[in-house]
């Protein structure tokens, strides 16, 4: 039986590893959170693109109680520490790479917004075009895609100093002691015998992504446009770590 506090408890675990990649983590959650609070509704749609255990949901329901908050994405896994932590965040599950996916949402009006944070890099980019096609069928005119993750500039010289500015502020908030890593917090809870059916179910299901497929910037942004999506921009950025937002038409 999952329960609350140990889920919470495997959640804290999964969100310092998360930090070890990304020391700015918060603050780019923060400056997400405020991009959806400006969109002006009090009472906004979100629907929430590769959730894993509902981090980035959780935050967005603290900070906007009025939200209805959809939290999507195709680890059972994920989705089952995610359901037992967070009672009140929806939680489907959807593979975003399959046609279709928007219609186990359940939505009674189009979707104010669109948020994900290191999650749709694992999408190839022919796969990605068509996601984003789907989601702008649900997303109202002037709703908003929010996608956080690392994604490179085309420009070499760029690329590289976007990876170095970021590696040198991972260096120095880690400089002590580096945190658990995705692989050893993976590790961790296969190992434990409360998640066995999970983790056999969440391998059966092929639900494991790996890689960076879509890194760069120019995968989304073209993959966006051809999507119907108008303005295309970075809200936020340090380094590779950037908030990129699109606005459909």
């Amino acid at each position: 039986m999952l329960t609350h506090e140990i889920a919470l408890e495997w959640i804290d675990r999964w969100d310092r590893q998360q930090e070890g990649y990304l020391p700015d983590r918060e603050a780019r959650f923060t400056a997400l959170i405020d991009a959806v609070e400006a969109l002006g509704r009090p009472d906004p749609v979100v629907i929430d693109l590769g959730c894993g255990p509902g981090s980035l949901s959780a935050r967005l329901l603290e900070r906007l109680p009025g939200a209805t908050v959809i939290a999507v994405d195709a680890d059972p896994l994920l989705l089952a520490l995610g359901r037992a932590a967070y009672p009140g965040l929806r939680f489907v599950s959807a593979d975003l790479r399959t046609g279709g996916w928007t219609r186990a949402l359940g939505l009674d009006r189009p979707a104010d917004a669109a948020v994900s944070t290191t999650a749709l890099h694992w999408i190839s980019p022919e796969e990605l075009q068509e996601t984003y096609a789907e989601l702008a069928g649900v997303l109202r005119p002037g709703g908003v895609l929010l996608n956080g993750d690392h994604m490179d500039s085309s420009s070499p010289a760029l690329a590289r100093l976007e990876h170095a500015v970021h590696q040198r502020e991972t260096d120095r908030v880690f400089a002590d002691r580096r945190p658990e890593d995705w692989r050893a917090w993976w590790e961790a809870i296969a190992a434990d015998p409360a998640f066995a059916d999970l983790n056999e179910e969440r391998t059966t299901a092929g639900a494991s992504h790996n890689g960076s497929e879509s890194h760069l910037v120019e995968h989304h942004v073209g993959a966006l446009t051809k999507a119907g999506f108008g303005e295309i921009g970075t809200l936020w950025q340090r380094g590779n770590n950037r908030l990129l937002c699109a606005v459909r038409g």
